[in-house]
């Protein structure tokens, strides 16, 4: 009997786990065929860039997108939806410019924005002689005595050598993170860095900076095109050049503000899948890839489950976050919300990376818990998505980790994003509605495989 037992039971498991498998096919088609036939994403996301625009933290523009989320998530069909109370910082840029001299006296204006969180001059001009850097190795060397009073030009450029964008950004960022503190240490009147871009345009880039606690002047930070850096470092190697920067960026205090959260309850347990991105941006463009882009594709993945009618185990939490790009108290908040109310996550994925073709799934997570989202690897091959190899998450989920939740980040294509990334450019037109539905229909299977098997 029991070498019977031994021979029949791989066949009965076998077709209990083809007709699972097949199962999961359809429902991974009926997911992708509601998404790109029907799918609401790219008019939400023409509505909140168009109608809206940049959505800065502790700005009148991100508390119009508050508003504008509750009701999406409402016409999503969302159980229950409400506001997450949270404090932000109110950083306002103001008037800004940067102009540069040879010495002949005809000042020539340069693209520039200051760099998040940074202070200004206050509206007067600061003038001063630029020294260029390569890099930090090359700044740690100078004495103070040729830094002080002198403007700072870090021209540290993009690794083109990366084929994963991102790889680059991270090698860069600590220029645009960190380098006011180092040049204000040493007595500099402000500094000016290249920005964090992959292109070779002229665009210059945004983003957060921060100062160290022991800094006793804050400098201002600002941030000029790639072209516009190398021709000032070409410049700078046969004659002295000056610059003269007025700005009027400052950090005006916190207020209250919120994150939006919005979900479909689970028919099994209370226990909570999130997905989401964040909804504030910068205050240049219209913050579409960044991250208007994971905001309506959380959304679209919620309006799909309650089209199809698929009766979700546990319960599936669109969160759409405040404050992700100068301060990440959204993240921070939902966290601690979460342990408070001792509620249990089982996952959580976020979209931050731009609304282009979806190639994979960042993954970070138990060894073992990898492995199973690994194995099925094949029910996602016919929709583009191959890669589960990377181990990183979304800024606003990271929280969540130190408290043990499986975490995951859709990933697209990175060749185009830090081109806009930060800039005037990121605006609705950058965005393709197939890419966009793409990758909210990846997000989407990963949601159901996850609310199915954990």
């Amino acid at each position: 009997m029991k070498q019977i037992l031994i021979k029949i039971l791989p066949l009965f498991l076998g077709g209990f786990l083809f007709a699972q498998t097949k199962a999961d096919s359809i429902q991974f088609k009926n997911i992708s065929d509601e998404m790109l036939a029907n799918g609401t994403a790219y008019e939400n996301l023409r509505d909140l860039t168009k109608n809206i625009g940049h959505r800065l933290s502790g700005s009148e523009a991100y508390e119009k997108s508050v508003d504008w989320a509750v009701q999406k998530l409402k016409e999503a069909g969302a159980d229950k939806v409400w506001k997450e109370e949270v404090m932000v910082p109110v950083w306002e840029r103001g008037k800004e410019s940067l102009h540069i001299n040879t010495g002949n006296g005809k000042w020539k204006s340069l693209r520039m924005l200051s760099l998040g969180n940074s202070e200004g001059t206050k509206g007067k001009d600061v003038e001063g002689e630029i020294i260029y850097v390569k890099n930090k190795e090359d700044f740690d060397k100078l004495p103070e005595s040729q830094v002080k009073g002198k403007i700072v030009f870090f021209n540290y450029a993009f690794n083109q050598k990366f084929i994963v964008t991102g790889q680059a950004y991270v090698d860069a960022g600590i220029y645009r993170r960190s380098a006011a503190s180092w040049a204000g240490k040493k007595g500099a009147k402000a500094v000016i860095i290249r920005s964090l871009s992959s292109a070779f345009d002229d665009v210059p880039h945004t983003g957060a900076m921060r100062y160290d606690k022991d800094d006793t002047t804050k400098i201002p930070a600002v941030a000029i095109g790639p072209k516009s850096a190398d021709e000032l470092e070409n410049t700078l190697k046969s004659q002295k050049v000056y610059a003269k920067l007025n700005s009027n960026c400052t950090i005006k205090g916190e207020k209250l503000s919120h994150s939006v959260i919005g979900e479909i309850t689970g028919t099994k347990d209370k226990s909570v899948i999130v997905v989401g991105g964040h909804l504030d941006s910068w205050d240049v463009g219209e913050g579409a890839h960044d991250d208007g882009a994971g905001i309506v594709q959380s959304i679209e993945i919620l309006r799909t489950f309650k089209k199809l009618g698929i009766k979700n185990n546990h319960t599936i939490r669109v969160v759409c976050f405040a404050n992700e790009e100068n301060g990440v108290r959204g993240g921070n908040k939902y966290a601690e919300n979460m342990q408070k109310n001792n509620e249990k996550h089982i996952f959580a994925i976020e979209s931050d990376g731009g609304g282009f073709t979806p190639r994979g799934i960042a993954l970070v997570m138990t060894p073992e818990k990898r492995k199973e989202v690994q194995s099925w690897r094949n029910l996602f091959l016919p929709y583009g998505i191959h890669n589960f190899e990377f181990q990183y998450a979304g800024t606003d989920i990271e929280p969540m980790e130190k408290l043990g939740v499986p975490l995951a980040e859709l990933v697209p294509d990175s060749q185009r994003y830090f081109d806009i990334h930060h800039t005037e450019e990121d605006t609705f037109e950058k965005v393709n509605r197939r890419e966009l539905l793409l990758g909210a229909v990846a997000m989407g299977q990963m949601i159901y495989m996850v609310d199915k098997n954990w």
